[in-house]
């Protein structure tokens, strides 16, 4: 099982991406569960969610404290304690982030990290700052998801073709940072 940590702003999509991503899990024959977290409900207060994606059925209905990967919707959530708070050792940071890795803070002990600048390419394509679906493509690019056609459809279909391209274009230009590149 794959314990994921989304963290955003509202208003960013935290939420509706991560059904996007429940939707296409099951429907390619795995178990998936989305948990949001609301505090103050209003645009622009930080936002987010545990999910779960799993072989075999989910029993856990909790907070995940220690995820697998982290997903960072502003990098301006990097200063919040609570941000990269449980990281498992080695585990997974992917960061909308349009700053210099150096200054993102990334933990010692974190294994992969991905970098994209979703909210320049929702921007670009969609005129507005929603990086949800960009992130999409970020996130399936950098955990190598299975069914990446499947999640890109139901982009496609919730959002429209532009949301699509958005998340390809993400896909196509997410960077991976390995950690003597994030030492420096």
């Amino acid at each position: 099982m794959k314990e994921i940590r989304l963290h955003g702003r509202g208003g960013q999509g935290v939420v509706k991406a991560s059904h996007i991503i429940v939707k296409a899990a099951v429907a390619n024959g795995k178990s998936a569960q989305f948990i949001p977290f609301f505090g103050v409900e209003r645009k622009g207060s930080p936002v987010f969610g545990y999910l779960r994606v799993s072989e075999s059925p989910i029993r856990r209905k909790t907070q995940i404290y220690y995820p697998d990967i982290l997903v960072i919707f502003d990098d301006s959530l990097i200063d919040l304690p609570s941000t990269y708070e449980g990281l498992k050792s080695g585990g997974t940071v992917i960061i909308n982030s349009a700053k210099p890795v150096s200054e993102l803070r990334i933990p010692e002990h974190a294994g992969d990290v991905a970098i994209v600048d979703a909210t320049s390419i929702a921007l670009d394509i969609l005129g507005r700052e929603i990086p949800n679906t960009a992130m999409l493509g970020a996130i399936a690019k950098v955990i190598n998801l299975e069914y990446k056609d499947s999640l890109f459809a139901e982009i496609e279909a919730t959002f429209g073709s532009k949301n699509k391209e958005a998340a390809q274009r993400a896909y196509d230009n997410v960077r991976c940072v390995g950690k003597e590149q994030r030492n420096v």
